[in-house]
């Protein structure tokens, strides 16, 4: 049985990712720990940690990404939040086993070396639920 050991992450679209970045470094005084980009998942993303879990910013490298996509519907802001498990691919299995609707029935790669799948917004009572498992 998997289990779930904590909130992550939550992942927030935004339009500008330095102007998004500077809000939470200027403003809030937090630090940003470096920029990725996710080329599968069309994004560039930027990890700030807070205690023991962190925000991450995400803008879209491509009009036709799936954060540009949500910004266009929803403007910018949550876009969805990570639960961190001990076993992503056991926790894919039983939540299929209990028909909860998954969009990824198979980890893929995520930002930060992190394996990653997620939940169907229509099984969690309208969020984007990620599960994530890092080493």
């Amino acid at each position: 049985m998997f289990k779930v050991l904590k909130v992550d992450h939550i992942g927030i679209a935004v339009k500008d990712l330095e102007a998004a970045k500077k809000f939470y470094t200027d403003v809030l005084g937090m630090t940003a720990q470096g920029e990725e980009v996710v080329e599968q998942q069309k994004v560039k993303v930027c990890f700030i940690p807070s205690g023991d879990s962190e925000v991450e910013l995400l803008e879209s490298t491509s009009p036709d990404g799936p954060i540009a996509k949500f910004i266009e519907r929803n403007g910018e802001g949550i876009q969805h939040i990570a639960l961190r498990v001990n076993n992503i691919e056991n926790a894919l299995k039983e939540l299929k086993e209990k028909g909860i609707r998954l969009i990824d029935e198979t980890p893929r790669y995520g930002a930060g070396g992190a394996s990653i799948a997620f939940i169907h917004p229509k099984a969690t009572g309208g969020i984007l639920l990620e599960l994530s498992e890092r080493n």
